[in-house]
């Protein structure tokens, strides 16, 4: 059996399944197994970097720690202008309304690189002063800013390419993305180590056994590479072109959502829809990333030990849940999908289904993580302290695997259904109003040492599981439709649009 028949029976493209009808389960893995190989090779990004930046020195390694908190915060602002795009195109798809899909992703596009500006210029300008409220020390904070500004540069392609991503998605395509990210991380892979050391003591020629060329092309070149900042321009210049990519395949047309360019000129009426369902979904994700930062205010009061074991078991818990975050994804779309199409059951049902097999799957996991706790943290330290005491963060934790995911399955469901306001709302009850406050009673008031903050783990993530269903439950979200609204007299009529552009 041939590599392409083998990709063609486990990847099935989007004409080979319905997501308005028929079964639910495959529909559903089809269209999330590629979301995690996607999200895998986005791990694989900041493992590059990681892995090259601490080969250059350990200075360049802290600074990157300093920065990545930064990237994390942009790219969480630009959540929502995705998971906007991501559920109009999702809806209007399943309402049969291609025209407008297409309409709702090229505003989106637009309003994609608007964004983009005003946050890369306000990353470009004001990164020195974010740095020195982090405390950066000054040596680290010049080569932060150095990075950072490449980045915020390239913005435009960072969030395009991501954008790109999230409508290729509300189509009901999750292939095509997987296929141009997996051309962009090789090309990152290749070109980092060759930007941040250039010609001269490269690493990479000497694990290849290639010193010879790497002497003639430092004299050809006299290249010595750029450090840190080699490491962004290789990440921007790999999404410039995956972008690019992006908007080739989407002005075509033959894959996925389609693009025109004389639908790209704002309007103000679809800005408001964006605004409204994308500022909720941008706060969501600010939330999750809030949460774990400002934790360490109480973990700062702990010994290394602690601090460590942290570190460890939220690496950990990031693993494990990229298939549930797959999966909500997956079920952001098909819900839209079927509200369009006007079939609230269905997507009740996805959602249902969804939340029981992450409930099965995550906490057969954590079963597995709970009794391997030990040698899971071992993989990470050699430290016998480290190891017992990750160990036991991982032991209260693990248990409670399953109601993330229940939380990650109506979340997803609710974003779908545009509402993002409660999606965001059940996250900063579960993160904010119950994991924070439990974490600082068991430490401070209880005397709980670290079993205290090891307890706001497994407590937050059984409230937010519960909160969801409950939530979903109620079936407000049964009345979302956001095809029922125009976004203005610009939007062209379904069936009789000219195709030419």
């Amino acid at each position: 059996m041939s590599i392409r028949s083998v990709f063609n029976k486990v990847f099935k493209s989007k004409d080979e399944f319905d997501l308005t009808g028929g079964g639910i389960g495959w529909p559903l893995f089809y269209l999330s197994l590629p979301i995690i190989i996607t999200n895998l090779f986005q791990t694989a990004y900041n493992l590059a970097d990681t892995f090259w930046l601490g080969q250059y020195s350990t200075t360049a390694l802290a600074a990157i720690s300093f920065a990545f908190p930064i990237v994390f915060l942009l790219i969480s602002l630009a959540l929502g202008l995705s998971v906007a795009g991501s559920v109009l195109v999702a809806q209007h798809i399943g309402a049969g309304e291609e025209r407008k899909a297409e309409y709702a992703a090229s505003q989106t596009i637009t309003y994609a690189v608007v964004a983009s500006l005003v946050l890369g210029g306000a990353g470009y300008f004001l990164v020195e002063d974010f740095l020195a409220l982090l405390g950066a020390a000054p040596d680290i904070a010049a080569q932060a800013t150095g990075y950072m500004q490449v980045f915020s540069a390239g913005l435009v392609a960072v969030f395009g390419f991501a954008v790109f991503i999230s409508l290729m998605r509300g189509y009901g395509d999750t292939i095509t993305p997987m296929l141009v990210m997996f051309g962009s991380v090789v090309l990152n892979i290749v070109l980092d180590p060759l930007l941040i050391f250039g010609f001269e003591s490269n690493p990479l020629f000497g694990y290849l056994g290639m010193r010879g060329l790497e002497t003639w092309l430092f004299e050809l070149t006299g290249y010595a590479g750029s450090g840190i900042e080699g490491a962004a321009i290789a990440t921007v210049f790999s999404r410039v072109l995956a972008f690019v990519v992006g908007l080739w395949i989407m002005f075509r047309g033959t894959r996925g959502v389609q693009i025109r360019l004389s639908q790209m000129t704002p309007n103000l009426s679809f800005a408001r829809r964006v605004f409204d369902i994308g500022v909720p979904a941008s706060i969501e994700g600010t939330t999750r990333s809030l949460s774990i930062n400002l934790l360490m205010f109480i973990i700062a009061a702990f010994p290394e030990t602690v601090v460590a074991a942290y570190g460890i078991g939220t690496r950990v818990f990031s693993v494990i849940f990229l298939p549930a975050l797959a999966l909500s994804q997956g079920i952001e779309t098909m819900t839209g999908q079927n509200i369009g199409a006007k079939k609230q059951d269905r997507a009740a049902e996805t959602n249902h289904f969804g939340s029981r097999i992450m409930l099965i799957g995550l906490t057969a996991f954590g079963v597995i993580v709970w009794l391997a706790a030990a040698p899971v943290a071992a993989v990470f330290t050699n430290d016998p302290a480290v190891v017992d005491a990750t160990a036991t963060f991982l032991r209260y934790a693990a248990p409670t695997f399953g109601f993330i995911g229940v939380m990650r399955a109506y979340t997803g469901g609710l974003r779908g259904a545009g509402k993002t306001l409660i999606a965001a709302v059940i996250s900063l009850i579960a993160l904010g109003i119950v994991r924070l406050p439990v974490a600082w009673i068991g430490t401070n008031v209880l005397a709980l040492d670290a079993t205290g903050l090891w307890i706001a783990f497994p407590v937050s993530n059984i409230a937010g599981g519960v909160i969801a269903y409950l939530w979903f439950k109620r079936g407000t979200w049964r009345e979302a439709d956001l095809t029922d609204s125009e976004f203005g007299s610009d939007v062209p009529s379904t069936e009789h649009a000219s195709t030419d552009d």
